[in-house]
């Protein structure tokens, strides 16, 4: 089996985890930010630590699949940045979506760093766990993994 096709479905496979975990995030989020008391319970915790492990790991598994295959750096040899920023398919895959998913992957990191200290979630804390979502709901490739 090639090593490309196999990371490809680890990637594929843990995408569908990552989606559940941070719908599970997103519930929570708003259950703690529309409760009564605003405290982080326990779930908040350990669902926010899972989401930023398997953030993590989905993004150390796309670098590799990245830098490890030479079809990148073959579009580039080819078709130049130029080209490669001018194809919105190509553009998606080798610059937004891997961009996007390190800053979620940065924000997720400081959010799971925030909520283990505070006792109450805030305003900021809850923002930045929104921005996380909403970058991560950006650059998911809904057409590959569905489609």
């Amino acid at each position: 089996m090639d090593l490309h096709y196999i990371l490809l479905n680890a990637h594929k496979g843990f995408a569908y985890l990552e989606l559940a975990l941070v719908a599970a995030f997103l519930v929570l989020l708003l259950v703690t930010m529309f409760g009564y008391s605003g405290n982080i319970s326990k779930a908040l915790r350990k669902v926010t630590l899972f989401t930023m492990i398997f953030f993590h790991v989905q993004f150390l598994v796309g670098i590799i699949m990245l830098l490890g295959t030479s079809s990148f750096l073959d579009t580039i040899k080819q078709i130049g940045m130029g080209g490669l920023m001018k194809n919105p398919s190509l553009r998606f895959t080798f610059i937004e979506h891997p961009f996007s998913m390190l800053i979620a992957a940065i924000l997720m990191t400081i959010v799971n760093k925030k909520l283990k200290t505070a006792d109450k979630l805030t305003i900021r804390l809850m923002s930045l766990g929104l921005v996380a979502i909403a970058l991560f709901v950006f650059a998911f490739p809904w057409a590959r993994v569905f489609g």
